[in-house]
């Protein structure tokens, strides 16, 4: 621990108004800080500056296919989460990963350079945490490390939040990934009526809280802090069985009738693909310029629920919706198991707020597996 900094795992207490010096010790840092905004209708991750931007005393009410916000009383944190996630930020939809220029005759290709600001993130909740961890696995402990990722990664400073509500569509506890941040934050927040208690969580999160206003906390405080995400535990109602289970269930019945139903609903439209915080499969697409001198080279975000996802030299394999669904799902909650050894579901529940029909996964779960109880 660097002696300037509090401890990995004390509590302090701050009054709300003094989260504004932790956004300023960061951008002090040279961080760029992004945090929670409405934006077109939602709450979402943003260029951050001041509390005051924050959705101070907003609510988001989700069911299946339903996403709204209200104003309730005056809470900095209450809502859940949005559509977007930190994948966004650590593997973009968009990123150029190689180019190429023709000079006399021969090509000389470059790599483009890492992100050049580091990124601190205000407001993350416990189920992105573990779909960071998914993202780790998958694309960093591989055996084809992704520089791009790896630079984004390395340098981000996150201060989560526990949360004190979970929406309707939330199954994390039973993902073991929420509603409590218990690993990957630099700093934790609980929020309560009057003020946060803040968890260190890392020797640098250390080193930014010591230099704002705090106070030691009492043992009644952090427990009462402590109490905040257990309570919101209690107030799910969603769950998956165990992810051994699942995937068992899965594979049990690959051609179950379930599946059509679902393909008569589903719109293969991708939004659950783009809005989960784990899914991470991409395409490649080269552009050149009218010359014929520059080429680009760029990854893109792609989904299974595209015709041209599983294309091969003999054509599309999966031709129908009920193949592409089917694909999704048991990739999901059955084979990722076997190819990273963890479910590639965190229980944040995207895939069913933003499903436009309102496909809800842990009801097709159950669904499925009714047959095979």
């Amino acid at each position: 621990m660097n002696s300037m900094g509090l401890p990995t795992g004390c509590y302090v207490r701050i009054d709300k108004p003094d989260l504004q010096g932790l956004l300023d010790e960061l951008r002090r840092l040279g961080y760029r800080v992004l945090g929670p905004r409405l934006s077109q209708g939602a709450i979402q991750l943003a260029d951050l500056e001041s509390i005051q931007q924050m959705p101070i005393g907003w609510v988001d009410e989700q069911q299946p296919g339903r996403y709204r916000l209200r104003q309730q009383g005056s809470n900095y944190f209450d809502y859940v989460v949005g559509p977007g996630s930190l994948k966004r930020f650590l593997f973009p939809p968009q990123v150029e990963v190689l180019q190429s220029l023709s000079l006399h005759g021969s090509f000389q290709f470059t790599a483009p350079k890492p992100p050049p600001q580091p990124l601190a993130v205000i407001g993350v909740r416990a189920c992105d945490l573990a779909a960071v961890r998914i993202l780790d696995r998958v694309l960093l402990e591989g055996p084809a490390s992704d520089a791009d990722y790896r630079a984004r990664r390395q340098s981000l400073f996150v201060l989560a939040v526990n949360c004190a509500r979970p929406a309707a569509t939330c199954f994390c506890a039973s993902m073991n990934s929420g509603p409590a941040v218990t690993e990957g934050a630099d700093l934790a927040l609980f929020e309560l009526p009057t003020h946060f208690v803040l968890e260190v969580g890392s020797e640098r999160g250390g080193e930014v809280l010591s230099a704002i206003k705090w106070r030691p906390c009492s043992t009644r405080e952090v427990a009462e802090a402590q109490q905040v995400p257990r309570q919101a535990e209690k107030r799910l109602s969603r769950a998956l069985p165990s992810r051994e289970r699942v995937r068992d269930l899965l594979r049990a019945d690959l051609e179950h009738e379930h599946y059509d139903e679902i393909a008569q609903r589903c719109l293969a439209c991708s939004n659950c693909t783009m809005s989960c915080p784990t899914c991470f499969c991409s395409s490649i697409h080269d552009t050149s310029d009218l010359s014929g001198e520059m080429c680009t080279r760029e990854r893109l975000w792609a989904s299974c629920f595209t015709d041209d996802h599983s294309y091969m030299n003999s054509g599309t394999v999966r031709k129908s919706i009920r193949a592409r669904y089917r694909q999704w799902l048991t990739h999901k909650l059955s084979s990722w198991i076997d190819q990273f050894g963890t479910s590639g579901c965190v229980g944040c529940g995207r895939c069913i707020t933003w499903c436009p029909v309102g496909i809800d996964l842990t009801a097709e779960v159950a669904a499925l597996g009714g047959t095979n109880s």
